[in-house]
């Protein structure tokens, strides 16, 4: 579902990232794949440096899907990035690639703590967001952060996924699945 970032995936990706609904949400835009070849191999560098942790989506066949990342990784942390070509919308593409990226994250590399930084006005990705049982509004218990992340203009909500609530949903959910198959 996910792998480590290559550059020649860049006119792949470009593809998928220039589709109108796509491109407003994505973190990262570049004007050809020329450019996003070059973001690409910087992004592979940060993360050498430890201040990204990103990954390509990929289908049932290796093809680029879209991205996931780890921004502005600090103390443990991180904000997390990611977006879909259109062709993969409504496919369950995100959550899986959501689900092997946060496994990643929390039990290989010692990450504690993702926030989500959601535009109020992207609708799409606040329900994605809300349907997963380990994410949890952070407005108001990370205030300061909720705060810096909208200091210009307040057109952010906040959401966390700790990696004591991410193991616990899977802890029960890995108990449920044993009880039904007991029954």
């Amino acid at each position: 579902m996910i792998k480590k970032r290559d550059v020649h995936e860049s006119q792949a990706l470009f593809d998928l990232m220039t589709h109108p609904e796509v491109y407003p949400y994505v973190r990262q835009k570049a004007s050809s794949s020329e450019e996003l070849m070059f973001m690409i191999k910087q992004m592979i560098e940060a993360e050498e440096r430890g201040e990204v942790i990103s990954r390509t989506i990929i289908d049932e066949w290796g093809n680029p899907a879209g991205t996931i990342s780890l921004f502005d990784v600090q103390n443990n942390s991180g904000f997390l990035g990611t977006w879909l070509g259109k062709p993969y919308h409504g496919l369950g593409y995100n959550q899986s690639a959501k689900e092997a990226f946060f496994d990643e994250l929390f039990y290989e590399l010692g990450i504690e703590n993702v926030y989500l930084r959601i535009r109020k006005t992207n609708l799409r990705s606040q329900k994605a967001a809300e349907k997963l049982p380990y994410v949890v509004s952070a407005n108001e218990t990370n205030q300061s952060l909720y705060e810096e992340i909208n200091k210009d203009e307040n057109v952010f909500n906040l959401y966390v996924i700790s990696k004591d609530l991410y193991t616990l949903v899977h802890m029960r959910q890995h108990n449920e699945a044993e009880d039904a198959l007991e029954a």
